[in-house]
């Protein structure tokens, strides 16, 4: 018996010994489990996971002597408030407009710079419904669907951005099917589009303005006597009837009587060759024993456009108009477009030019303020006259209390003759009848990534002309206006029928002096680079349009015309 309670007895402190050393040392077993939950609290991903430090971007030009605008602030990650110099009833719909899309922030700060210019200007990132998969130069753009995009997906995997100079050219890929969408059917082709089952005609309602132009710098168009004569002495009516299709207008203001405050003053001059030859002797101009009172130039692009759709032949034909008419012989000189633009713009051509307008926005600063404003160099040297009454209207939100000063501005303009305004020009697009959506917008490009061709995932986009560069703050042209809006949004936007909405904005609040405008931000928004959308986006991509000082102001031209004639540049020397 006493062996057994000793055997007992030794067996017991053996169990007890093996348990002390249990609580001790870790079995194989337990360790690798408290080895694995160790590093939780150090780990890289979670530290990458920790709010995101936001230090808020300010840009501002307190002094207002250049500039509209006298600061825009990151107020928190996403909120962005606009303080103004003084009212702005368009300021929203200024927004809306293709150069003021956002970027992400530390894309411009990585590539606006001399050093990475061909990426600024070639290879946008946004956070629209597509992103850029290259563009090849003289030949194509190709876009490929932005898989984290916001909103609705686009319906097309690839989108194809062409183009073609001649209006036929374009038809005939269309009804080959090399193409899905062209824009700007030539009018002797729209009865074969209508009678065609295979296609779609798609009438674009845009407001439209064609010009001839004077630099009021140049002799002999320094005298006010000589352009009013050219107005009286070219017929629009025969213009427009010879050259645009149905529904064309001659045009007795510069903009379109659709927008508000338009047509108001006193219309355009008469055809009255007599007074205008007149006129013509009286400036000091007589005829020669040739019949020839001077010669000029007559500058223009061979760019099919909406408010011109026969370039050459309206050039060639405001030429004999000129010589029959009154005497004045001239030349007519084609340009390239970009060069074309450029110098047109910058007031730098000796000659008459011919170009035109189409909306931006839908109000009437975007035709008189754009092109009439103190700091616009097209027509050589500004007018008061004009320019004055328009600061006033400009900053008035009441139409109806703005009326007056639109009066005397187009008074001064038809007094003064900067241009004549020749046609407001009617014009469609077509589209294969198989792609479903195929709608023209009233402004810019129609929303393509909208439009779902039959059993194909590539929708291709046939322009009349190739893009200049898609930084679209430093561009006007429509074809780079047009391929920017693919890649960029808005904080707000123009829908297909010319409504404005929010876009990259919830929505935008103005105070009721009309010199704040606060937006509130779309929460979760990415760019194509992977970024997620916050207000020094906005602040930075307005620095780098608006800001004269800011070292990220560069661009194509370095012009930035769309920024200076909607609000004028800060800080600009």
């Amino acid at each position: 018996m006493r062996r057994w309670l000793l055997l007992l007895t030794t067996l017991l402190v053996l169990a007890v010994g093996l348990a002390a050393c249990r609580q001790a040392t870790p079995t194989p077993t337990e360790a690798p489990q408290e080895a694995a939950e160790a590093p939780k609290a150090t780990e890289a991903p979670e530290a990458t996971e920790a709010p995101k430090v936001f230090e808020p971007l300010v840009v501002s030009d307190e002094s207002c002597k250049t500039s509209k605008i006298k600061s825009i602030e990151a107020v928190d990650e996403y909120t962005v408030r606009f303080t103004l110099c003084k009212p702005d009833p368009a300021f929203l719909a200024k927004i809306a407009f293709q150069p003021f899309f956002i970027r992400p922030q530390e894309w411009i700060e990585a590539n606006a710079n001399e050093a990475n210019k061909e990426i600024l200007l070639s290879q946008p990132v946004g956070t629209g419904p597509y992103k850029i998969e290259k563009w090849y130069r003289g030949d194509k753009i190709v876009f490929k669907r932005f898989e984290d995009y916001w909103g609705e997906p686009a319906k097309t995997e690839t989108l194809v951005f062409r183009w073609a100079k001649e209006g036929a050219q374009r038809l005939l890929e269309l009804q080959a099917g090399t193409a899905d969408y062209i824009t700007k059917v030539s009018p002797d082709d729209f009865e074969t589009v209508k009678n065609d089952p295979n296609l779609v005609l798609l009438p674009v309602k845009n407001p439209n303005v064609f010009y001839i132009a004077f630099i009021n710098t140049v002799k002999p168009f320094d005298d006010v006597r000589v352009r009013r004569a050219i107005a009286m002495g070219i017929d629009r009516e025969r213009i427009v009837k010879n050259y645009y299709p149905e529904g064309s207008e001659v045009a007795d203001y510069f903009t379109p009587c659709v927008i508000e405050n338009g047509c108001v003053g006193e219309p355009w001059y008469d055809f009255d060759p007599e007074a205008a030859n007149a006129l013509l002797d009286e400036a000091g101009f007589p005829k020669n024993e040739e019949g020839v009172r001077f010669e000029t130039k007559i500058y223009y692009r061979d760019v099919f456009r909406v408010y011109l759709p026969e370039p050459s032949k309206v050039a060639v034909e405001i030429q004999n108009q000129l010589w029959e008419n009154l005497g004045i012989k001239a030349e007519v000189i084609v340009m390239e477009s970009g060069e074309f633009i450029k110098k047109s713009t910058a007031g730098e051509l000796d000659g008459l030019y011919l170009l035109g307008w189409g909306a931006d926005y839908l109000h009437v600063t975007n035709f008189l303020y754009f092109h009439f404003n103190k700091n616009n160099p097209q027509w050589g040297e500004p007018y008061p006259e004009i320019y004055e009454p328009l600061e006033k209207a400009a900053t008035i939100a009441d139409d109806a209390e703005a009326r007056p000063y639109y009066e005397q501005v187009n008074n001064a303009i038809r007094e003064y003759v900067p241009m004549i305004p020749v046609a407001h020009g009617a014009a469609a697009d077509a589209a294969r009848a198989d792609v479903k959506n195929a709608k023209a917008a009233v402004l810019g490009p129609p929303e393509l990534w909208t439009f779902e061709p039959a059993g194909r995932d590539t929708l291709v986009y046939l322009k009349a002309a190739e893009p200049i560069s898609l930084y679209c703050a430093d561009e006007t042209d429509g074809e780079s206006l047009d391929a920017c809006k693919m890649v960029t949004e808005g904080l707000y936007q123009y829908t297909a029928d010319g409504e404005m909405v929010p876009r990259l904005a919830e929505k935008c609040e103005v105070s009721e002096d009309g010199l704040v405008i606060t937006c509130y931000l779309r929460k979760g928004v990415k760019f194509h680079d992977g970024t997620t959308l916050d207000a020094n986006d906005v602040v930075r991509t307005f620095d780098a349009a608006l800001n004269a000082a800011s070292p990220y102001h560069v661009g194509n031209t370095g012009a930035f015309a769309y920024p200076d004639y909607f609000f004028g540049l800060m800080n600009k020397k």
